[in-house]
């Protein structure tokens, strides 16, 4: 199996290229990040605290996941409610970085990974993909932009689905969670020893692509 691991910080473009580069290859695109969102839309719904690691235990206990793809678009369900419409809603990105730091959020969703890739040809992306979830692939890379184009790149997305955005408050949100995603103590944000290193923040996103292409 071919397994393609892309990680880095918050909008530094890892979800687009992923889809893009599984999309030319033929390979599935596992969408890693919106499992996450999905565990911290499951507990806001559920009304427990996405900081409280005990609280968030038990409710893991009682969730089902499933990943299903419907015309070719990844879908996830929990406990067989499709909650893919919410995953990227404003607050899920904080919620799902705050819930993400718990270790047995982070056991629970990188064993369902794993197994995934050892059944695909899959590209995944996230933050410590090749130096937790599939630290044996060969092909490994770390992409990243400076906090100011993430910030940039965030706001017209989220202006594209109507939503206000005020660039200086998406940019001291994108800022804390690099701190926090790089601080957590369980599999932090981190470029594998052995990954290729990408600065997109003056490239497009087939110049990103066609890059990694290259060296596969």
């Amino acid at each position: 199996m071919i397994n393609i691991a892309i990680d880095g910080p918050a909008g530094a473009g890892k979800s687009t290229i992923a889809k893009l580069i599984a999309k030319k290859k033929g390979y599935i695109y596992l969408d890693t990040g919106a499992m996450y969102r999905a565990i911290a839309v499951w507990c806001i719904k559920a009304g427990v605290d996405v900081n409280d690691e005990k609280a968030v235990s038990q409710i893991l206990e009682t969730v089902e996941m499933d990943i299903v793809y419907i015309d070719n678009v990844q879908h996830i369900l929990v406990c067989g409610e499709d909650v893919t419409s919410k995953l990227r809603e404003n607050n899920i990105s904080k919620a799902a970085s705050d819930v993400s730091k718990h270790p047995c959020v982070r056991v629970k969703m990188v064993e369902l990974q794993r197994l995934f890739a050892k059944k695909h040809d899959v590209v995944l992306d996230g933050r410590d993909i090749g130096t937790y979830v599939l630290p044996d692939t060969p092909y490994k890379f770390f992409l990243t932009a400076t906090p100011e184009e993430r910030a940039r790149r965030r706001k017209l997305d989220l202006e594209k689905t109507g939503q206000s955005a005020d660039f200086n408050v998406i940019l001291e949100e994108i800022k804390q969670r690099d701190y926090n995603d790089s601080h957590r103590e369980f599999a932090p944000l981190k470029q594998a020893d052995d990954a290729v290193f990408i600065d997109s923040s003056d490239m497009t996103i087939d110049q990103v692509a066609e890059f990694i292409i290259d060296r596969l």
